[in-house]
C-alpha cells in the first residue's frame, strides 16, 4: 500500500480506509468462519468496499477496479462475503465427490476477485496459504506460502510499474493507468 500512496497517490486517496473489529466480527458470523489471522490483519488496515452508492447490482463483485492488475481487485468484507456465500456449499467442498481435489472448499475466503467473481484468490483459513480459483479451470491451492508472499509479489509489480518495466501498465497523474 505505501507503494500505491507513493505512486498513485490520486487512486490511494480514493480507497476507503481501515475495517472495524466490529465489521470482522459480523462477517465471521454471517459466513460461519473464523478469518485467518492474515487477512484480518490486511482488512483491519484496508476493507476495500466501495461506499453504498458505488456498488453496483449488476455484477457479482465490486471493489476498486485496477489494482492490483487490470480486471481484478481486492474484496471489502461486504463482497467477500457475497462470494464467499456463492462459493460455499453444504457439504464443505465442491463437488462433493473429491474432497481431495476440490474445485472449491469452504476453509477458503476469496479476497481478490473480477467482477463476475469468476476468478480470483482466496485464503485458506487452516493454513493461511493462498491459492487462486477460475471456473471451468483448476483451483490452485497454495500458490503462495502466505498473503505476506502474494503481497511481496504484488509489491513486485508495482516496483516494476514504477521503474517503467511493465509493458501494460504505468503510473500517469496519480494513477495506475492499464493499456
Amino acid at each position: 500500500m505505501s507503494l500505491l500512496r507513493e505512486h498513485a497517490p490520486a487512486d490511494y486517496a480514493e480507497l476507503p480506509g481501515p475495517a472495524t473489529e466490529q465489521m470482522l466480527a459480523a462477517a465471521e458470523e454471517g459466513m460461519g468462519i473464523s478469518l485467518h489471522g492474515d487477512l484480518r490483519t490486511w482488512l483491519l488496515q484496508n476493507n476495500l468496499d466501495l461506499p453504498e452508492e458505488d456498488v453496483d447490482d449488476a455484477v457479482s463483485c465490486c471493489g476498486f477496479d485496477g489494482f492490483p492488475d487490470e480486471g481484478s481487485f481486492f474484496l471489502g468484507i461486504r463482497a467477500m462475503e457475497g462470494l464467499y456465500a456463492n462459493r460455499s456449499v453444504p457439504d464443505g467442498f465442491d463437488p462433493p465427490d473429491q474432497p481431495d481435489n476440490p474445485f472449491w472448499r469452504n476453509e477458503w475466503i476469496p479476497f481478490l476477485s473480477d467482477q463476475d467473481g469468476w476468478m480470483g484468490k482466496f485464503i485458506d483459513v487452516r493454513d493461511g496459504r493462498v491459492g487462486s480459483w477460475f471456473v471451468g479451470g483448476v483451483t490452485v491451492a497454495g500458490e503462495y506460502e502466505s498473503m505476506a508472499q502474494y503481497f511481496n509479489s504484488v509489491a513486485q509489480t508495482l516496483t516494476r510499474i514504477a521503474g517503467g518495466n511493465y509493458p501494460v501498465c504505468r503510473f500517469t497523474e496519480g494513477r495506475l493507468v492499464w493499456s
